[in-house]
């Protein structure tokens, strides 16, 4: 059976502490931050990570905007799409998993959706030496910009068929991209991917992504994959 060791942890970053639930499971070979705006978005994440843990890698299921800052946002909407700062608090997250002793071995992948996933992006392209893959799911990819085609670290990008713009959006974006990456549009899924079944492909193709990647191959190598289904 696997064991578990979890913790509630806090991480400073800009003058202020974010949120996180830390998993690190008994020889984990990799881990995974998951980035999501707040605990109040994290039903489906909370899927995805324990299927992840199942499969022996370390998680963070991490807020990237504090409860104040939520509260803001559900009336603004303008921290969510405010790349720069998720962008700055995702790597600093990485970097504080760098420094503890329990995960600092540990290759890094990023998983967000939203806005968070052009979050992650822009992290990987800044500072490619802190994250060894990256899987977006139901995001905005579009919204890294020019940072997309910087980025190295190996990107599989998710989205929902019924869910049209978002996978025109994604397709222009895996078109910018120059690291080895993937694409998979789920038949018949939305944007939260509640359809039955939806979210357990999602898991499997996340699942094996960071398997594939995790720890990194060289991402150099030309590695290009565009699957429907």
């Amino acid at each position: 059976m696997l064991s578990l060791a979890q913790e509630t942890v806090r991480i400073k970053t800009g003058g202020v502490a974010l949120e996180g639930d830390l998993a690190i499971p008994d020889e984990g070979r990799g881990m995974v931050i998951f980035a999501q705006r707040s605990g109040s978005h994290s039903g489906p994440n909370r899927f995805l990570v324990e299927q992840l843990q199942g499969r022996g890698l370390a998680t963070l299921l991490l807020n990237l905007l504090t409860p104040e800052e939520e509260a803001i946002d559900e009336h603004t909407e303008h921290l969510r799409f405010d790349i720069e700062l998720l962008a700055i608090r995702l790597s600093n997250a990485a970097s504080w998993a760098a420094g503890r002793r329990e995960t600092r071995d540990l290759p890094v992948g990023y998983f967000a959706g939203d806005t968070g996933s052009a979050a992650a992006l822009m992290a990987a392209a800044r500072f490619p030496e802190s994250v060894a893959a990256i899987v977006s799911c139901g995001g905005r990819p579009d919204l890294a910009g020019s940072a997309l085609g910087r980025v190295r670290a190996p990107t599989l990008l998710i989205a929902g068929g019924a869910d049209t713009v978002v996978v025109e959006l994604n397709v222009k974006a895996y078109d910018q991209l120059r690291c080895a990456r993937g694409m998979s549009v789920v038949p018949g899924a939305s944007r939260l991917f509640e359809e039955p079944g939806a979210l357990e492909t999602v898991a499997a193709q996340a699942a094996q992504w960071f398997a594939r990647w995790l720890p990194a191959r060289d991402p150099k190598q030309e590695d290009h994959i565009y699957e429907s289904g």
